[in-house]
């Protein structure tokens, strides 16, 4: 069953009522066709389970009664990609698809010496808008229950500067270090993606003094977003590997 996503103003615990509109809606009653009677499930984007009985569907809401609750467990492993904004923002967004439907926890845009793309103000908002709709359109279509963050982008400094992570690494390719022997599960994990031409070896020094890991991703030069991808699925596959049950 298809999970649909509805924000708290939407979900009415006492009452245990709840209201869609807007493009979960739209794909509901004009995709899907749901219609009076039929039970579909929600989240709130935050771990919560709804079990859902559609009661109404309008012009432009559809309204439901909540027949069953529950909180699902954070996954124990979270994975962060600092990754640099893209030439081409196709590819971008091809990245962000992928690693939400691979688990990815959180993406900060970023801007580096080599980044080609950095859009004013105003075209980032815009920006926001629509990558938030095609990881919210990932996380449906893989039935996530807690929905990646992705905010404005930061410089390169401020994102070696980033604290709160059990492991912080850097991808180059001229490392000889392999990420067989690093841990990536059970805590929080930090990539750093370089953009076309990758990071310069000030920016790698960098990182190394603010106490990231310097990482190899084989010997085959990956593009960004290919990289990026790899990341995160580089996580979900360690933990597959241990059965946890997580991101299955």
């Amino acid at each position: 069953m298809e999970l649909f996503y509805a924000s708290s103003g939407q979900i009415d615990r006492a009452a245990g009522r709840i209201r869609l509109d807007g493009d979960e809606f739209h794909h509901l009653s004009r995709v899907l066709r749901k219609k009076k009677g039929e039970r579909i499930r929600v989240t709130d984007g935050c771990g919560l389970h709804l079990d859902v009985c559609i009661t109404d569907v309008g012009k432009s809401a559809l309204e439901g009664e909540i027949t069953a609750m529950r909180q699902v467990p954070a996954p124990s492993s979270a994975v962060t990609v600092a990754i640099s904004l893209l030439k081409a923002p196709q590819r971008f967004e091809l990245f962000l698809e992928k690693a939400t439907e691979l688990g990815v926890s959180a993406v900060i845009p970023m801007i580096t010496a080599r980044t080609v793309a950095q859009p004013p103000g105003e075209r980032i908002a815009k920006r926001l808008v629509r990558w938030r709709s095609i990881m919210l359109s990932a996380a449906r279509q893989s039935g996530r229950y807690y929905l990646p963050v992705i905010g404005e982008p930061l410089a390169f400094r401020n994102a070696v500067a980033l604290q709160g992570y059990d492991c912080r690494l850097i991808p180059y390719e001229l490392s000889e270090r392999s990420s067989g022997g690093v841990a990536v599960t059970g805590g929080k994990t930090l990539f750093l993606i370089g953009g076309e031409g990758g990071f310069t070896p000030e920016e790698v020094r960098l990182a190394r003094e603010a106490g990231f890991t310097e990482i190899s991703f084989g010997l085959s030069i990956l593009r960004a977003e290919t990289a990026g991808i790899f990341a995160v699925s580089l996580v979900r596959a360690r933990l597959l590997e241990q059965d946890v049950g997580e991101w299955l």
